[in-house]
């Protein structure tokens, strides 16, 4: 599993979380790390991709092998959603090497939002906005899902999803 998204979009926390590692001290990735998550007798090797821009032309150099891509939005930050999406669309839908990989898009931070109204229209608008279903017409190839790297919430569904993929 690959996981990318913009800095500071809570990346490392959720890898961390998934791990059950301490997440009060993070600092932003350069460059990349390795870890490996177990979830129902299923081993997941993750590499967490920095998502600087100066980093984010050398992901493709990641690719090869990839079976799955964790794609990390910082849903606080709407100013940087368009470059979000700019960056995933050009820089993982449309490459070839990615074609028939698994794509999970992570809503994060979602403990900050008001409420679950507020929280569901957010999740809507970045399927809209990516227009998923035209871009990735198998369904079961995709999710997206609102989680909270800090609380855990919705990352257990997620690693159950993940899981039960047939790579």
């Amino acid at each position: 599993m690959l996981t990318l998204g913009l800095d500071n979009s809570g990346k490392t926390t959720i890898i961390r979380q998934m791990l059950g590692q301490d997440i009060d001290t993070i600092s932003p990735t350069m460059g990349f790390e390795i870890n490996s998550i177990t979830h129902n007798n299923f081993t997941i090797n993750v590499w967490d991709i920095g998502g600087q821009t100066s980093l984010r032309n050398f992901w493709g150099n990641y690719f090869d092998k990839t079976n799955l891509v964790m794609w990390v939005i910082d849903c606080l930050s709407l100013e940087r959603l368009d470059e979000s999406y700019q960056e995933l669309r050009e820089k993982v839908i449309l490459q070839d090497r990615l074609v028939g990989v698994y794509l999970v898009i992570l809503i994060n931070k979602v403990d900050m939002l008001e409420n679950e109204n507020e929280i569901e229209k957010v999740r809507i608008q970045v399927i809209e906005m990516l227009d998923l279903e035209k871009q990735i017409p198998q369904l079961e190839k995709w999710l997206v899902h609102v989680v909270s790297g800090k609380s855990g919430r919705g990352l257990e569904r997620v690693l159950d999803w993940i899981s039960s993929r047939e790579y």
